[in-house]
């Protein structure tokens, strides 16, 4: 008897045009708290793949449960969803945006980037996220300074935060 599979009631479902496996494959080589689950291939044609294609990838980055959907090129990501990794270090900054662009990825304004596969993501030291919250002119000279970067200084961030 196969072993049932386990369906969270809430999942992130992100549409791939045919590479969702070797996305999830890359979040988990990348993202802590990050794997790649149960595969499953479609049963028939279907406008978006042929039977015995993958067609749906259930995967988990950075603890939030996804599944990716094998759907075709009829639904292109945009900034409208990302996925928003805090850090704690320059060093772990560096780290994730580094895999996402050196793996095909582009850079963006503010700590956003881009994947091979067009799904977006902010990498984004908590130091920032902590100037935001602190508000006032605090906020304001943090914002400011992100404002001018791709990638986000953390060092530069701290310095704003202190004026």
């Amino acid at each position: 008897m196969e072993t049932p599979i386990t369906i969270p009631r809430n999942t992130v479902c992100i549409w791939y045009d045919t590479e969702a496996e070797a996305a999830a494959r890359f979040y988990a080589a990348t993202f802590p708290d990050s794997h790649v689950g149960a595969i499953h291939r479609s049963p028939m044609d279907n406008p978006g793949n042929k039977a015995g294609e993958v067609l749906v990838v259930h995967f988990t980055v950075a603890g939030i449960p996804c599944i990716g959907l094998n759907g075709g090129p009829i639904f292109p990501h945009s900034e409208a969803f990302s996925f928003q990794i805090a850090t704690d270090t320059q060093q772990e900054t560096d780290r994730y945006w580094n895999a996402i662009i050196g793996n095909g990825g582009r850079e963006s304004e503010c700590g956003w980037c881009k994947d091979k596969w067009g799904v977006n993501w902010q990498i984004t030291p908590r130091t920032l996220t902590e100037a935001l919250a602190a508000g006032g002119e605090e906020a304001r000279r943090a914002f400011a300074a992100m404002m001018t970067m791709r990638k986000i200084d953390v060092a530069a961030i701290d310095a704003a935060r202190r004026g």
